[in-house]
Formats: structure tokens, sequence, C-alpha cells
């Protein structure tokens, strides 16, 4: 099942954290964001996709370190619809930060500047997304199926967050 299918089974699940606000609300920041910096839809995508891939990596990575429920912590922690300078510092060194904000730069034409800027914001969205799946029962524990979703190391190319966002935004307009 890939990421946005487990997004949406979270929407419909009592037992898991997701609701049709906390995706609305994500989405709808994720285009103001591209709307105040004169970014279209596609370039935000193009970030959010990358930013994404990043952030996958680096909670797999932490994974391997801290477990599945560190991660979780860190995902509880971190995501949010606002700035959050903190997320990108618990994710990515200084360096991991400077060759992400390059690569996203040299790929959309963006000024590093603006990506530096908006690393904040797109980082704790990414992490937003990712709580729909946290388990209301256990909301500490390892059974997150959007989070283990997201994490799934198979290589299977299913992962994507810019495609889940589009297909979110697609959702609530139909």
């Amino acid at each position: 099942m890939g990421l946005f299918d487990q997004i949406l089974t979270a929407l419909n699940d009592p037992n898991q954290t997701g609701n049709s606000d906390q995706l609305s609300n994500i989405i709808n920041t994720a285009q103001q964001f591209g709307n105040q910096l004169g970014i279209s839809p596609e370039t935000s995508q193009m970030v959010m996709s990358m930013v994404g891939s990043s952030v996958r990596s680096s909670l797999q990575e932490k994974q391997t370190q801290i477990g599945n429920d560190g991660v979780q912590n860190i995902v509880n922690q971190f995501g949010g619809i606002t700035s959050n300078p903190q997320a990108v510092e618990m994710l990515f060194s200084s360096t991991q930060q400077q060759q992400l904000i390059q690569t996203v730069s040299q790929r959309t034409g963006i000024s590093s500047e603006t990506i530096q800027s908006i690393l904040p914001m797109v980082v704790p969205l990414v992490l937003n997304l990712l709580k729909t799946g946290t388990n209301t029962q256990q909301p500490q524990g390892s059974s997150n199926s959007v989070l283990n979703s997201f994490l799934d190391a198979d290589g299977d190319g299913d992962v994507d967050i810019a495609d889940a966002m589009r297909l979110g935004g697609q959702y609530f307009k139909g």
C-alpha cells in the first residue's frame, strides 16, 4: 500500500490521529508558503519531494540509532504547521543542511537563501503528515502505519511526500 493510501486509511480510522482538518492544514500551509514566495505549485511540489526524501533518509538513519519509538517521538515533537528551525537541526547536521539547500536550489532554480528560509517550514509539514498514522491508544508506540510506510526501505519507490500532498489536495477538492 502506498503512502497516500496509508494516509487515507489513517484519516478513516478512529484509532489513528489523522483527520481531514490536519491534512487540509498541511496542504494549505504548503500552498501558502509557495504563493508567498512566488513559487509555482509544481516547483513547491518538487521542493516538498526533495525535502521529504531527505527527511526519509534522516529518519531511517535515526531509526537505526534510536529505534522506532525514538523516531515516533521526533515526529510527535517536531511535526507541525509552523516554522520550527529545531526540526531542521534535529534531522540534519549543518553539512547536510547545506548539501540539501544546494541540491534543491540547483534543481529548482530557487535561491539558496530562499530554500534555507523555507526549510524550517517544510520539515515540520513533512513530519506533521507522518503524524497522521499515530495510534491514539499508543501514541509513543511503533504502530504508526503512515510513518512505517514512509520509512519502508525496500526501495519500491512508493514513498513520495509531494505525491501524497498533491493527491490529498485533489481529495479535498473532489
